[in-house]
């Protein structure tokens, strides 16, 4: 899957350069469904083993790459937490991650790049 190839790529940039591919290739998009971001997740990890497992920021950026190559954009996000520190990336919804056994307010919002009508 193109997506998983490209995300592989796109992880290995420095953060500020994901943000600006990302913001560059959001554009022209609508903003993705909970159903829309489900489906791509579910179809990443079926691909690949790798995003299966714990390779969070290479998952993320694939499945907001999917979503992009079917028109739709999810907000994609990187965060944090302190205790104990933890880093993570994902995709989410309307302010709800999606496909994450996490709440909402799990990690502080680091980085975010969302649908660009959520962002005006």
């Amino acid at each position: 899957m193109i997506a998983v190839g490209a995300a592989r790529l796109l992880s290995g940039l420095k953060p500020v350069k994901v943000c600006a591919v990302l913001a560059f290739l959001r554009r022209g998009a609508r903003p993705a469904t909970e159903g829309q971001v489900l489906d791509a997740r579910r179809a990443i990890v079926s691909a690949s083993l790798r995003c299966a497992g714990l390779a969070c920021l290479q998952r993320s950026l694939a499945v907001a790459l999917l979503c992009r190559s079917r028109g739709v954009w999810p907000t994609w996000c990187t965060g944090v937490r302190t205790s104990p520190f933890d880093a993570h990336a994902w995709v989410e919804v309307a302010g709800k991650p999606v496909g994450e056994p996490y709440p909402a307010d799990h990690y502080r919002k680091i980085l975010t790049v969302p649908p660009l009508s959520e962002d005006r």
